[in-house]
């Protein structure tokens, strides 16, 4: 099942802004938003951080749907203000 999750996707894709204001970073997937909350993310332990962890596990275990992962994913980013929108590259 873990082998199916790789290449499991948001269905749009999520633009963030942790540091420098030229480096946007987009998130496409649970795994990749997964990486960012483990390694990347701004802020110490906070909740809707650990909800996301949460979140993008149970998606990457094949228990819940891609967009499970997303809306918390988003509900954190928003939480410490590194949050831009859904990209959109056209």
């Amino acid at each position: 099942m873990l082998d199916a999750m790789k290449t499991t996707r948001f269905h749009k894709p999520i633009r963030i802004q942790l540091g420098r204001i030229d480096r946007d970073r987009i998130v496409v997937s649970p795994r990749d938003a997964a990486d960012i909350l483990l390694h990347d993310w701004p802020v110490a332990e906070n909740k809707r951080r650990v909800r996301a962890m949460e979140a993008c596990l149970a998606v990457i275990k094949g228990g819940k749907p891609p967009s499970t992962a997303r809306t918390a994913f988003i509900a954190a980013a928003k939480d410490v203000g590194i949050y831009l929108g859904d990209y959109d590259p056209a």
